[in-house]
């Protein structure tokens, strides 16, 4: 019959060297000096704890690490990088002290139950550390993914970790007095205003976070303004507290997450989506330079191509209107008739119409404005399916000179910008 060789790990075994070690210690020549017995296990106990440390962080630790390395996956990489290895390993030496405290001789019951307390507490505040590291480790793995742009977790995963040091702080103490945990939390029941105050901040930001989440009012890439906190620039981070944008200037600027729901906010993530950016410029006129056409001006214009159908289509109109009114000689001055701001008007409607970089499924407009000060303002009011900025900017520039080249074929004077405040203009969004 075949003897079955014990396992290293069997029971008996380990039982067998605990009596070893507790009669090694108890030996008489030992006893003979008062304390060396204590002072001897308290450093075997202490010994083995650096060395259980020493394998466990600075061998198990490092070759895991150097597994996790070498894997396809990502997450694994994440976890390194916080220490979770490194901290979880931290629970051995005192494991080794929390169970091996009560085997060191000369002890008294308070002296072994406080170091036990204080080995346990230790474990706790281990446990919590390094969750705290494999949550942080969930957030920046999921920054990898799709979904962190329409769905943040990291508001959530804070409002975890507050959670989680509260049950450990209640632990810890719990275990250092010696009393059960529900205790403690029977107690916060009766604080519960006081709490509430306290966290008023991070529950307003929690609710605030869920709304944000749920309505998909901001995502991390949105260019967002409030005027109200200097912010106007890019969303770089969400978090439980705080919205960061990262304004146009390289500034950062810190707006608190509840006042996103709070306060007015414009968001321009649309406006890219839309295929469309807005334009809106002005051409300033010079009042004193608007008149009439004369019949060879009318002549020189119906050569052009972009004002033939309008020209052709005035004239008929001005004249049916003149003949039922009883203007019959169109020097009249109540006969209507073209004008050069009118017919300057009507070729940059046809100009933009057909030019390529114009959404025309868009708003596109060649309006009058209030006359001021600084003359007539001839506003071009359109919508570019450029939204790359630069190129936006530069083919808006573009429309702009022809415009004002143009004007001047139709004996219109435009203000220089010498002359008058420069126009307010649609700030247009950089391209991302």
């Amino acid at each position: 019959m075949n003897q079955q060789i014990p396992s290293p790990i069997d029971s008996s075994n380990t039982s067998g060297f605990i009596q070893i070690v507790q009669g090694w210690l108890n030996a008489e020549w030992l006893q003979a000096v008062p304390f060396l017995d204590t002072a001897l296990g308290i450093s075997l106990v202490l010994l083995v704890a650096y060395a259980a440390d020493v394998v466990a962080r600075k061998q198990l630790a490092r070759f895991i690490a150097r597994l996790a390395s070498r894997t396809v996956a990502t997450f694994d990489d994440h976890l390194v990088r916080y220490n979770v290895l490194d901290r979880v390993a931290h629970l051995v030496p005192a494991a080794v002290v929390l169970y091996g405290v009560p085997l060191i001789p000369g002890l008294t019951l308070p002296l072994v139950t406080v170091a036990k307390s204080i080995a346990a507490a230790y474990m706790v505040f281990t446990v919590i550390r390094s969750v705290d590291g494999a949550l942080s480790a969930i957030v920046d793995f999921y920054r990898t993914t799709p979904l962190r742009e329409t769905h943040p977790i990291k508001g959530y995963v804070q409002v975890a970790k507050i959670a989680l040091y509260l049950v450990g702080i209640v632990l810890v103490v719990a275990v250092l007095l010696n009393r059960s945990p529900l205790v403690f939390l029977s107690g916060i029941g009766a604080m519960t205003a006081v709490l509430m105050l306290i966290f008023k901040d991070t529950i307003l930001s929690f609710v605030a976070s869920i709304q944000i989440a749920m309505n998909d009012l901001v995502r991390v890439g949105d260019w967002i303004e409030m005027p109200q906190f200097n912010a106007d620039g890019d969303v770089i981070d969400i978090a439980l507290y705080s919205v960061t944008v990262q304004n146009w200037d390289k500034t950062v600027t810190t707006i608190p997450t509840y006042k996103i729901i709070q306060e007015s906010m414009k968001n321009w993530r649309t406006m890219p989506k839309s295929g469309g950016r807005r334009v809106k410029r002005s051409l300033h006129v010079d009042k004193n330079s608007i008149r009439f056409l004369t019949d060879d001006e009318v002549a020189t214009f119906k050569r052009v191509d972009a004002l033939v159908t309008y020209i052709d289509a005035k004239q008929k109109q001005l004249r049916e209107t003149n003949e039922r009114l009883g203007y019959q000689d169109a020097s009249n001055i109540n006969a209507r008739r073209l004008t050069n701001v009118g017919t300057f008007r009507a070729y940059i409607v046809e100009y933009l119409r057909h030019h390529p970089k114009v959404n025309q499924d868009m708003t596109l407009l060649v309006r009058q404005r209030q006359p001021g000060p600084h003359g007539l303002p001839i506003e071009l009011y359109f919508f570019s399916n450029d939204t790359e900025w630069a190129s936006y900017e530069a083919r808006t520039f573009g429309r702009l000179v022809i415009s004002r080249l143009a004007i001047s074929r139709f004996a219109v004077d435009w203000l220089p910008a010498a002359s008058y405040p420069l126009p307010a203009v649609c700030y247009s969004p950089p391209s991302r």
